[in-house]
């Protein structure tokens, strides 16, 4: 029998990589994997929880999967199973529903099911203080390869429900990291993403005092290993003492995505976040003195309750400032359980999305000075290519710009020195 199993994955890069295990396993017990829409015998649905959105599409593609094969194994898992595992049963066709902490058994359940063995019993406890452990292997469809670091989140913001669906930070040991990393090396994958939940509280739950910094010096000493980039990191823990001992390693690129939510401190304050204004700049401009050619990308939630337009006008300015890469603006969603949720003052949606529109219009043209600086700066640089459109691979600088180079065929996994042409506000183009 052909088994074949699809899995949708929503959300974040951690939810990605424990995927990208999900399908390693069932692919090594001669499960074909298909993409998602096509009927199968088996789907699983990876789910997010960030926002009530994220909840309505985790719900929507659950029936779908129901609606395409009746027949069919249905797991649910992630976020939405942590948070509302009763509600996911509760949807029609839903065979299982997993909690954060038993995913890498998950493969075994499905075949377990749809032998109709018995329904294993699952528990959701994500405060046990266990990382569970998975090592996946380079990734066929990708150049870089996500290694999961670290799960759980001690933060508490106002506005996110992230921590009561993954729990407190839980670490996977060094060696473990090392050998995953060495791992997708030997099979050809030169560039790793080290990611996680709160990636930078790496290593707060040991009693050994590691920290993310002396796991990255321990991993740039990796034989064959090109390039090392993280999650995205809090503020608050871009120390000197952080920058000062990653700075010097040949691996790390110069390229960080911050966690920055806001650019204004008293908005800050109301988040519950751990830094004000004049400690983020502070650290961000640390980190540009500290990497040469450093780029900066950052999340923004733009209408969080209370802003102000003067509370607007101080992140505008902020980021104006910084001169960020990239800026992912999100506006403010509501999260029922969350005490922004509850707050006074919520901001009005058509003002949420005028200030997302002209933190955009702002984010265009500073993105398109960086790359005319960059352009009028260097003549060749080295790019990994990763992608192939028919007409342009596309890769990224070690300063995650991308570049396109006009080719007859892929070049995946290929780091080339190029020559830079030209830009026109979103790439930068070049000749090999």
């Amino acid at each position: 029998m052909n088994i074949k199993a699809s899995i949708l994955t929503l959300g974040c890069r951690v939810n990605q990589y424990e995927s990208d295990y999900i399908m390693q396993e069932l692919s090594k017990n001669g499960v074909t994997i298909c993409p998602f829409g096509e009927k199968c015998d088996i789907y699983i649905i990876n789910t997010c929880s960030v926002t009530a959105e994220s909840d309505r599409k985790s719900r929507q593609f659950i029936r779908k999967c129901a609606k395409n094969n009746p027949n069919a194994v249905i797991i649910v898992t992630g976020c939405f199973s942590q948070i509302n595992s009763e509600k996911a049963m509760e949807i029609d066709g839903v065979d299982l529903v997993i909690g954060n902490n038993q995913k890498s058994k998950i493969a075994s359940y499905a075949l377990d099911l749809l032998a109709n063995k018995s329904t294993p019993v699952c528990d959701f406890d994500i405060y046990n203080g266990k990382f569970d452990t998975m090592k996946v292997g380079a990734p066929l469809t990708r150049t870089r390869a996500f290694i999961k670091i670290e799960d759980g989140c001690d933060s508490k913001c106002a506005y996110c429900i992230i921590p009561y669906a993954r729990g407190s930070v839980r670490s996977n040991p060094k060696e473990n990291v090392i050998n995953e990393v060495e791992g997708v090396v030997s099979e050809g994958c030169y560039e790793v993403v080290l990611t996680g939940i709160e990636t930078a509280a790496y290593g707060k739950d040991f009693k050994d005092s590691t920290t993310l910094a002396d796991l990255l010096c321990e991993v740039d000493k990796i034989d064959g290993l090109k390039r090392i980039r993280l999650g995205s990191l809090d503020p608050f823990n871009i120390d000197k003492s952080f920058v000062d001992n990653i700075k010097v390693l040949q691996k790390v690129m110069p390229h960080f995505h911050i966690s920055m939510q806001s650019g204004c401190t008293k908005t800050l304050n109301a988040m519950r976040r751990r830094y004000n204004i004049d400690t983020a700049k502070e650290r961000l401009d640390y980190l540009k003195e500290s990497f040469p050619d450093l780029m900066l990308s950052a999340d923004i939630i733009v209408g969080f309750p209370n802003e102000t337009d003067e509370d607007f006008e101080k992140t505008y300015e902020f980021l104006m400032n910084q001169r960020f890469l990239h800026l992912h603006i999100f506006p403010y969603s509501k999260r029922e359980g969350t005490p922004a949720a509850k707050m006074a003052n919520q901001v009005p949606e058509e003002i949420k999305k005028s200030r997302l529109h002209r933190l955009e219009e702002m984010q265009k043209k500073i993105k398109c000075e960086l790359l005319t600086e960059f352009l009028n700066k260097h003549s060749e640089v080295e790019v990994l290519f990763e992608s192939f459109d028919g007409e342009y691979i596309v890769g990224h600088t070690p300063n995650f710009i991308e570049v396109k180079v006009k080719s007859d065929r892929p070049r995946g996994r290929e780091f080339l020195k190029v020559n830079l042409l030209s830009t026109d506000g979103e790439y930068l183009y070049a000749k090999i």
